[in-house]
């Protein structure tokens, strides 16, 4: 791919750091910006079923607003015992998007009377990249389980009560290297980022 700029779909910087860190070492020429580095537009409803769906909605609007090719991740946590709710609902669960306290209290709440083993969950991430010429959408998913208590002060959303699979700290006790490294969004990115290298640009 020829040295170029990508807009993340977000406002969320630890998404786009997350995102630089990640694109860098494969494509050290692509300079990565946010929204707020760009023109604001009003964003689309995420109207999706899916985490795919809502990826690329959000994607194909960032071009269409600022025909800078677009990546957008949708993202959420998958409780088994929730029949894989709050789902694409995920950000929104309390009822105020972004509300990450009420989300995740209201998770705890949910699963109160869940046996300790029936806590399994995943975190589940949908990646679309969108230029115009192509549309690339990668996933990852991150299983793991429920804690019945936040622990944790690194990451965001549901990462306190989440503990991955193979591992004894939440995802908010991991260091950033350690999360990139198994996270959802990790996994998406990166397959991603091998995607961009394959393709013309």
């Amino acid at each position: 791919m020829s040295e170029r700029t990508i807009l993340l779909a977000s406002r969320n910087r630890k998404k786009l750091d997350e995102l630089r860190r990640i694109l860098a070492p494969a494509l050290p020429a692509v300079e990565v910006i946010g929204l707020d580095d760009v023109a604001s537009y009003d964003e689309v409803p995420e109207s999706g079923a899916t985490f795919a769906e809502n990826a690329l909605i959000k994607a194909r609007a960032g071009l269409q607003h600022t025909g800078l090719p677009t990546v957008a991740d949708d993202s959420g946590l998958a409780v088994d015992a929730l029949n894989g709710m709050p789902g694409v609902l995920s950000a929104r669960w309390a009822g105020s998007h972004g509300d990450d306290e009420a989300n995740l209290r209201l998770v705890l709440d949910q699963v109160g009377d869940v046996p300790d083993e029936r806590l399994g969950a995943a975190f589940v991430c949908a990646v679309a990249f969108v230029d115009g010429a192509r549309e690339i959408l990668t996933e990852g998913r991150m299983p793991g389980r429920l804690v019945r208590a936040p622990r944790g002060t690194n990451g965001f959303g549901y990462d306190p009560i989440f503990v991955a699979a193979g591992h004894d700290r939440t995802s908010a006790e991991l260091s950033v290297p350690e999360k990139d490294a198994i996270s959802h969004r990790g996994q998406a990115l990166r397959a991603l980022a091998v995607e961009l290298t394959k393709q013309p640009g």
